[in-house]
């Protein structure tokens, strides 16, 4: 068993949230000015998690670390990892023109030196609520090679009425094993708000999708040797996929479980949890988490300081 100093959570913050129009992950949401990621750090403590690294840009340490990262750092171990374009493997060239980052799965492997053991994988500008992150340090506890865990929401709790979302859909087995997850870059409500749909060909057909579908929020639980299969993985996509799409090709995280699991090389168990999503995607979703978070501290979730 992992000893609890050794769990990690990985924060990743290195997007400058182009669809919400400037840096959310330093917005304030409540009247005390805290930001999401601070009530995921909050409840991150109290489930036990005893160190967090933030991948970030690089040009945005001194502002994350003045607005986030040295206010936390008296509860927990604080550490930064930069995210950068030209981080890839040797005899691999960043294509002319190319701007985007490498997505989420070069995120996580931007911290690849930070990280030793068991560590939880989250997005800085999702809002997870405490039950997720209690399941996630409960799994870490008992670190396994080769073993793994996803916090899955039903998709009805994850959407915005405010534009599109990009989710993980995901496969699970009768015992609760992940058997696929597929990343769907653009679903939205129904009209009728009884289900859900999602589109490969920006708008021109629509697809349904089953309104209480298991979502992957990328909220992950590795073991430490995850590290090493992102590395192969991403070498792969640089040398398979980057050709194909330069400027806009991306490593998905759950793209490479999947493909762990293809291969027989993981097992993935889904921590349920039927906890409403809280984010700010759009500018318009704002007011609406202002309101939830609110309500959860009159409810006695959160304190109104901490």
């Amino acid at each position: 068993m992992a000893d609890t100093k050794d769990i990690t959570l990985l924060i990743m913050a290195a997007g400058m949230g182009s669809r919400y129009g400037g840096m959310k992950q330093i917005d304030h949401v409540d009247d005390e000015g805290h930001k999401i990621i601070d009530f995921s750090i909050y409840d991150a403590i109290r489930a036990g998690f005893t160190k967090v690294v933030f991948v970030i840009k690089e040009e945005n340490l001194a502002v994350f670390r003045e607005e986030i990262g040295d206010r936390v750092s008296g509860h927990i171990k604080v550490e930064y990892a930069f995210q950068k374009l030209e981080d890839i493997p040797s005899g691999c060239l960043v294509p002319e023109g190319r701007i985007k980052p490498w997505g989420t799965a070069h995120a996580v492997l931007a911290a690849r030196d930070l990280i030793d053991g068991p560590f939880a994988v989250i997005n800085a500008d999702d809002f997870y609520g405490g039950d997720a992150f209690r399941q996630a340090y409960d799994f870490l506890k008992s670190e396994a090679g080769g073993h793994y865990a996803m916090v899955g929401y039903e998709l009805q709790n994850t959407l915005t009425e405010n534009g599109t979302v990009s989710r993980g859909i995901c496969s699970i087995t009768s015992d609760g094993m992940l058997e696929e997850v597929v990343e769907r870059t653009k679903i939205r409500g129904t009209a009728d708000s009884s289900g859900a749909e999602y589109t490969l060909d920006d708008g021109s057909t629509w697809i349904p999708l089953a309104s209480d579908s298991v979502a992957s929020m990328n909220f992950w639980c590795f073991a430490s040797d995850f590290m090493s299969r992102i590395g192969g993985f991403f070498e792969r996509f640089m040398k398979d996929e980057v050709p194909a799409n330069p400027e806009k090709a991306e490593c998905y995280l759950p793209s490479v479980v999947s493909g762990l699991l293809s291969n027989g090389k993981c097992d993935v168990k889904v921590l349920r949890t039927s906890a409403k999503w809280h984010g700010i995607t759009y500018k318009e979703d704002k007011p609406g988490l202002v309101e939830a978070i609110r309500d959860m501290k009159k409810e006695g979730i959160y304190p109104e300081n901490f």
